[in-house]
């Protein structure tokens, strides 16, 4: 599987971009996933949810599933976040993988620079793999 990441500072329009590419990626035929990453604390659940109650009651993962999609949580519970490597050993093989996120990953990547944002570009001081 190929990874290339878009990697910049919030608001700088990766999101965008991605949400962009993706179409035009698919429609010349290529499977493509996405990886996301945050610093936030990040909930995809509710409370009051039976799988929310699962999870609160300490269970280490909880699938919730569908007829149109699933999804595994895995509550950390005090373990290290794991590596991009890791976590994309998780996925199913794709001919692409969208990496947002994970500026210091050694990785390809293509760094979206707003100047209006008011920060640094990133490029400058990347040691971590290839910014274009």
């Amino acid at each position: 599987m190929k990874v290339f990441g878009l990697v910049g500072w919030s608001g700088s329009g990766k999101t965008t971009l991605l949400v962009n590419l993706i179409p035009e990626l698919t429609a010349r035929g290529l499977s493509v996933s996405t990886m996301k990453h945050t610093h936030h604390n990040f909930d995809i659940d509710r409370k009051g949810k039976d799988s929310y109650e699962h999870r609160a009651a300490g269970a280490h993962e909880v699938m919730l599933t569908s007829g149109k999609r699933w999804v595994l949580q895995r509550e950390l519970r005090g373990e290290d976040e794991p590596d991009m490597d890791e976590l994309i050993a998780r996925m199913a093989p794709v001919d692409l993988i969208l990496i947002e996120g994970f500026k210091s990953h050694r990785h390809d990547k293509m760094e979206i620079f707003r100047p209006s944002v008011g920060k640094p570009m990133l490029a400058v001081d990347d040691v971590g793999g290839t910014t274009h």
